[in-house]
């Protein structure tokens, strides 16, 4: 599945009730999703990390979408000659 494609689905399954809670209640839902991340990458269980990466990803999408961002289009930065040097 593309990026795009994921991004629709989530809008679709759960934009409405995403748009009623906004960017400030969906980011601390992000962030806690964050915080289970990084729990989850201290420990041996690949189940629970890529349950985690893709409970991440998800709100990701979801705080984009309320916020207008074609997260496909926003990765293509790194495709290009746009990102110079290291963070």
């Amino acid at each position: 599945m593309e990026i795009k494609a994921f991004q629709q689905w989530i809008n679709e399954r759960y934009g409405k009730r995403d748009r009623e809670r906004g960017t400030a209640g969906t980011f601390m839902w992000f962030v806690e999703e964050v915080g289970e991340l990084a729990t989850a990458l201290a420990g041996d269980d690949q189940a629970n990390k890529a349950e985690e990466f893709a409970d991440v990803l998800a709100w990701l999408c979801t705080l984009a979408n309320i916020n207008d961002v074609d997260l496909e289009q926003a990765v293509q930065k790194y495709l290009g000659r746009q990102v110079q040097g290291f963070k």
